[in-house]
């Protein structure tokens, strides 16, 4: 039975990678102070329709209940988090993991469904910036990621177009922002309805320092720089969602044409607040990754009372353990598994209080007692 167009089943070596980087986003996320929150996927429709002019809200998953209420599939975290930021302490930093949905035209890096992994700050100012900066930073250098970090200041570019003398900024921008899907050709003549089709060449020749809102790239530039972060303006940097109010930035890596990880400044109720989203289906694409598999096969030879026992020595002394019954059925299993070492339990080895180590690379094997063998496998 296949799955839904858009959507997947994630099992095996896969589900295992996942599992990893979300490990390594959590545990940086925490490094930094951030909390974690869990929001529904269900909302009711007119909850998530603040933005209607903003081009996701037209791919939102609806549905209705029983009692015909107009609800959809959340499509992102940073509506609800206006939600559950009330009230809160600030700086309210929160980190948020899950399921995302967008009903929209698929393609080899883009799903229905995707696991997005979201840091925000409510009650932020430029060091924010900086720090979530930072973070991607951590989190993409330990998943072994090449990357570049785009960053541009939508209010740098509204100014830009205001003295342009530029109508529809919010339609311009838009159109801006999908320079990374279609031709720049393509793009300026989308734009020539809105008489702004020089502006990207424009964008590319302008002495940026003249305009006033060009403190927020400078601003933004010296924080990194303490944080130690390298980040390249790019002037043709929109982010499409009408939200954003200051700074915006997003990362691209070479093995991949979307971006990997998104965000930028905006308010929450009139509260300055920054964030950005990471990509875990890009993400696990892109990583180079040790995965914890499972690193001692037992097998089990009439001995289960022994064989459990040994196994949760092992386990105890944090060795990933599993039990197998038959020699033959163990051994097929490691091999195609991975699975390092294999340790035999057999009547032989209760009495002598010794057991087969079997090492799966090389073949070779030793009888060596409990101790030993935790020894020999850490």
């Amino acid at each position: 039975m296949e799955t839904v167009k858009g959507f997947k089943d994630v099992t095996g070596e896969e589900s295992l990678k996942r599992e990893r980087i979300k490990e390594i986003l959590i545990n940086n996320f925490r490094l930094y102070g951030y909390e974690p929150a869990e929001t529904p996927i269900i909302e009711f429709e007119k909850f998530m329709k603040d933005n209607e002019s903003d081009e996701v809200i037209s791919d939102i998953f609806r549905l209705k209940d029983k009692g015909k209420r107009d609800l959809a599939l959340r499509y992102e975290f940073t509506f609800q988090l206006k939600r559950i930021s009330k009230n809160k302490k600030l700086p309210y930093k929160r980190y948020q993991i899950g399921s995302v949905f967008r009903d929209e035209p698929i393609s080899s890096n883009r799903f229905r469904e995707f696991t997005q992994c979201d840091i925000d700050v409510v009650g932020s100012d430029y060091k924010d910036d900086a720090e979530v900066l930072k973070i991607t930073s951590n989190v993409l250098n330990e998943l072994g990621i090449n990357y570049e970090i785009y960053v541009n200041s939508r209010k740098l570019l509204n100014e830009i177009l205001d003295k342009e003398g530029i109508k529809n900024k919010e339609e311009v921008i838009r159109e801006i922002d999908k320079l990374d899907k279609l031709s720049e050709k393509e793009v300026k003549n989308n734009l020539k309805k809105y008489n702004a089709e020089k502006l990207i060449d424009k964008l590319k020749k302008i002495d940026f320092r003249k305009y006033e809102n060009y403190k927020d790239i400078e601003e933004l530039q010296k924080y990194c720089k303490y944080f130690g972060v390298k980040i390249s303006f790019l002037p043709t940097l929109a982010r499409g969602l009408s939200y954003y109010n200051g700074n915006v930035f997003e990362v691209k890596s070479k093995g991949m044409r979307e971006t990997i990880v998104a965000g930028g400044a905006y308010l929450i109720d009139g509260i300055q607040s920054t964030g950005l989203a990471f990509g875990l289906d890009r993400l696990q694409k892109l990583a180079n990754i040790k995965l914890d598999n499972i690193q001692c096969l037992i097998i089990n030879i009439q001995q289960e009372k022994d064989s459990i026992e040994l196994a949760e020595f092992l386990r105890k002394n944090k060795i990933r353990t599993i039990i197998l019954d038959k020699i033959s059925k163990g051994l097929d299993y490691a091999n195609k598994m991975n699975i390092p070492y294999v340790l035999f339990v057999g009547s032989e080895e209760v009495k002598k209080n010794k057991f087969k180590l079997k090492n799966m690379k090389t073949g070779g094997e030793e009888m060596l007692k409990k101790e030993e063998i935790i020894k020999k496998l850490l």
